[in-house]
């Protein structure tokens, strides 16, 4: 059973910035696609950002482009979601999830969500004034 956890969430006014972790413990993250999810009350799960194995590609959702930013530090076993300009619509509780499939990210982008067999328990952000 992989392990890791998500932490990073808070409350914070519209502009601010948050940034989430996702740090894994007993396996080696960087063998596998990460994505970032996020799921408002009454809505869907939606994708966020993903990154695949190297950290050569990257996908985002539209409604975020220019203002998040995915990497993975690979030392620290590590991946990281950098939200600046957050906006209340951003508000969500914000999933890690890890895929063994090889090629997710690069094939599914952000769309990819079925393709991930292991879930974080989730960190809040809350974007109000």
């Amino acid at each position: 059973q992989l392990q890791f956890v998500e932490s990073g969430g808070g409350l914070v006014q519209p502009g601010g910035s948050l940034r989430l972790s996702c740090a894994a413990s007993g396996f080696t993250l960087n063998n596998y696609n990460i994505g970032w999810f996020r799921q408002a009350p009454g809505k869907d799960r939606e994708g966020v950002s993903c990154i695949n194995r190297s950290g050569a590609r990257t996908d985002y959702a539209e409604s975020v482009k220019g203002r998040f930013t995915i990497s993975r530090d690979n030392a620290k076993n590590t991946v990281y979601l950098q939200m600046n300009s957050l906006k209340p619509e951003d508000t969500a509780v914000y999933y890690c999830a890890v895929s063994p499939a090889p090629s997710v990210c690069g094939i599914y982008g952000v769309n990819g969500v079925s393709r991930y067999d292991y879930w974080g328990q989730g960190t809040q952000v809350t974007v109000s004034s």
